[in-house]
């Protein structure tokens, strides 16, 4: 299936963007899970990816692997090019692979409340463009599964889509994936639950709240604000898992008695390096992820720090005392 290339991008644009890469789309959601059998990834163009120096990350043993951009095509279960060298080569298909534990730092981990935590990051200000969670097991650190979509908006003409688009992406070269694969905000939530449910971290029949996990946030704007705000352009109830969240921030602040305006400060003052794309949804997801890891080794306990009533959703409840306003 060949895809029509939106009418805002330019002749160039069209033809430059992934030469290699022809899309046939799959009609099925694909399940990504076990993790150590994913292949992941970011398609970002040629030229996205020459303008960008690799940074190197620390594996297991301690040495620095080539950083390779995530394959987005994959994370919406739609990638073709998975027996073709070249592409392995330029992309990373492998979600667990920027994201290694080090088994030294397992000493000082402590018993959690949760069995898992849902690292989450939406883009979008207008409304919703990216829906990206990582699954991570509260126990051993490690990266148990993820999910990813593109998120097409509701509420605008297509010219204005094309233009949202190209000024959030195209400066990642990623502009064509996501015309490629984003579906509506309802489908996506949809798609979130089978996922859910196949890792029995939900059920709608018993209330529809999350199943001994929570969401993990860089801030209460995605879940205060965004969520709640976007259920309303797309014509849909809050579900019930979006009642309660973790924002790192306010742990940070209890945890280590400093404050930290966002993740960039928090990588900074914990000396880890940004890996990709900073405001693209799934690399700032796996960045959070390692701040958040990097804290469990610390010795951090993380607790729930904001809930709102199911009755007035509106009504947002801050449970920690000394919190990031």
């Amino acid at each position: 299936m060949a895809f029509p290339f939106p009418r805002a991008l330019s002749s160039f644009r069209a033809s430059s963007l992934f030469p290699t890469l022809p899309m046939a789309l799959s009609p099925h959601i694909h399940s990504l899970f076990p993790m150590r059998a994913l292949h992941v990834s970011a398609s970002l163009s040629a030229t996205a990816q020459d303008q960008s120096p690799p940074p190197t990350v620390l594996s297991q043993q301690g040495s620095n692997i080539r950083w390779k951009p995530m394959c987005l095509y994959y994370t919406q279960g739609k990638c073709t090019k998975m027996d073709d060298a070249i592409h392995l080569e330029r992309f990373n298909h492998d979600c667990s692979r920027d994201l290694e534990v080090n088994i030294a730092k397992l000493k000082c981990l402590r018993s959690q409340n949760l069995d898992f935590f849902l690292v989450l990051d939406l883009e979008g200000r207008v409304e919703i463009l990216e829906f990206p969670v990582l699954m991570i097991n509260a126990g051993t650190m490690d990266v148990v599964d993820f999910f990813h979509r593109f998120v097409r908006p509701s509420e605008m003409s297509e010219q204005r889509i094309n233009e949202y688009i190209e000024g959030k992406y195209g400066k990642f070269g990623v502009d064509r994936v996501w015309h490629d694969t984003a579906i509506p905000f309802k489908e996506v939530l949809h798609e979130f639950e089978v996922w859910l449910a196949q890792h029995h971290l939900w059920k709608k029949q018993l209330g529809g709240r999350l199943n001994r996990a929570a969401f993990v946030t860089c801030g209460n704007w995605d879940l205060k604000t965004k969520v709640p705000q976007q259920c309303k352009v797309s014509k849909m109830k809050l579900p019930q898992y979006f009642m309660e969240w973790i924002n790192l921030k306010d742990v940070y602040l209890n945890f280590y008695k400093r404050r930290a305006t966002g993740m960039i400060t928090m990588m900074k003052e914990l000396q880890i390096p940004l890996v990709g794309s900073h405001h693209l949804g799934i690399d700032d997801t796996k960045n959070i992820a390692r701040v958040l890891r990097h804290m469990l080794a610390d010795g951090a306990v993380l607790q729930i720090t904001a809930t709102r009533n199911s009755d007035s959703p509106e009504n947002v409840e801050f449970l920690f005392k000394n919190r990031i306003r």
